[in-house]
């Protein structure tokens, strides 16, 4: 989602990378609501469906990776499209692909655990101050990141730009592959 971010961000702009970030953002706070919430739900779950989500997450990151690949930057928005639109897109792109990647859930659990947010004299209210403190936390990484990249963007040209999209999008159906590939030789 990083390099998504990054792509946006110099393709069409820092409010682009911003509602990218804010889209993983989102989904990152779904799940740590529901592994805060409802872990032994969560955990059965993914135990039960765990080769169905692989294979799912798998196929959507390789077609998203086409689809970066072969895509064109450009430093402007097309006249023809609507920015309120393409931000939309952005952000819900961006949830999507958050939310499709159960290792996320891991490492919050992991989180969790590490912050004793389950821990049994933890209020509602703690928990609740703990999730909202993740959530500012990832929005403000996203801010800074976004930040970054537009003070350099104009060190890049249009061949780095399409060198960085092809980049993107080559290690995303990499990526892709590797789960769908890995899948089929689990044991289970």
């Amino acid at each position: 989602i990083g390099m998504l971010c990054i792509q946006r961000t110099l393709t069409r702009g820092r409010k682009h990378g911003i509602i990218t970030g804010l889209g993983a953002s989102t989904s990152d706070l779904i799940y740590l609501i529901i592994a805060v919430f409802f872990i032994g739900f969560v955990v059965d779950f993914l135990t039960q469906y765990q080769q169905i989500i692989q294979i799912t997450v798998s196929a959507i990151v390789v077609v998203f990776g086409w689809f970066i690949f072969r895509s064109n930057p450009s430093t402007q928005p097309l006249p023809h499209q609507r920015v309120n639109q393409s931000l939309l897109n952005d952000y819900f792109s961006a949830f999507v692909l958050t939310l499709s990647n159960p290792l996320i859930l891991f490492i919050l659990i992991a989180l969790i655990a590490r912050f004793e947010f389950l821990d049994e004299h933890t209020s509602l209210v703690n928990n609740l101050i703990g999730i909202g403190s993740v959530f500012a936390g990832a929005f403000i990484w996203w801010n800074i990141l976004t930040f970054l990249v537009s003070r350099f963007k104009n060190r890049l040209s249009y061949a780095g730009l399409k060198l960085l999209n092809r980049t993107v999008g080559i290690l995303l159906a990499l990526i892709g592959l590797a789960g769908l590939i890995f899948n089929q030789y689990s044991p289970g």
